[in-house]
């Protein structure tokens, strides 16, 4: 005789499916909720991402601008030898420094990239210039000077002649008026390697991949493409001073 098929297995069966779907549209829920309820770390309480002072301007870094404690604190992540970097420096930086002084803090941190030769060589200079106290007058130097040191024959590449570069920043040392020869061996120091990379380091944990990036009191800083990023950082600053 042909087999027959109880039709209350098949309903029982197919409760037996409808719940345990159920249950585990309710654990897929509550893990989802748990991730975004417990995730964000870093965020603050308008959900924005904000890295922590500690990280973008420990104590002891290279100050352009210092307005003291409680002020605005913009932070730079740079490679001397960038051409944005060298462009930013031109038409934002040097007028950030002039039209706020004493108002903001501005650190600039080294964030030399594997593609420009001559940018952590720039950086042990501005770095062994700070020891001796005069990181901001070195800063301006290698930057005024790009073409002397940075850019190849003709300005349309990068450079990587190193004794070039090295015979400028010493020159750059001499015009400041700085110990040359401890210049020299600083810049050849472990200490100013750590410097560089716990600068690079901080970089990378705060999201840097690219130069200049820019961070305000903790938040990055957004350009837009083909605006005037003079005006914007000022809006951003004059925001924080309103504060």
């Amino acid at each position: 005789m042909p087999k027959t098929t109880n039709p209350m297995a098949k309903r029982s069966g197919a409760s037996t499916n409808i719940i345990l779907t159920a249950i585990v549209l309710v654990v897929a829920v509550a893990v989802i909720g748990g991730v975004v309820f417990f995730g964000g770390g870093n965020s603050n309480s308008n959900g924005s991402d904000r890295v922590a002072a500690s990280v973008l301007s420990p104590e002891g870094s290279n100050k352009v601008l210092d307005a003291g404690e409680g002020a605005p604190t913009l932070v730079e992540f740079a490679d001397y030898q960038c051409p944005s970097c060298h462009s930013y420096y031109q038409s934002v930086n040097t007028k950030i420094e002039q039209e706020y002084e004493g108002k903001i803090n501005f650190v600039v941190r080294n964030f030399p990239l594997d593609m420009h030769p001559l940018a952590e060589p720039a950086a042990r200079a501005t770095e062994a210039a700070a020891m001796q106290g005069e990181f901001e007058q070195m800063y301006h130097k290698v930057f005024d000077n790009y073409s002397s040191w940075a850019a190849a024959s003709g300005g349309q590449n990068v450079s990587s002649d190193e004794q070039r570069a090295q015979e400028q920043f010493t020159e750059f040392a001499e015009q400041i008026g700085l110990d040359v020869e401890k210049f020299r061996e600083d810049m050849q120091s472990d200490q100013v390697q750590q410097s560089i990379d716990k600068d690079r380091a901080d970089g990378q944990e705060a999201g840097v991949s690219a130069t200049p990036t820019y961070f305000l009191n903790g938040e990055q800083v957004e350009f837009e493409r083909g605006g005037d990023p003079a005006q914007h950082l000022r809006e951003e600053l004059d925001g924080a001073l309103a504060k």
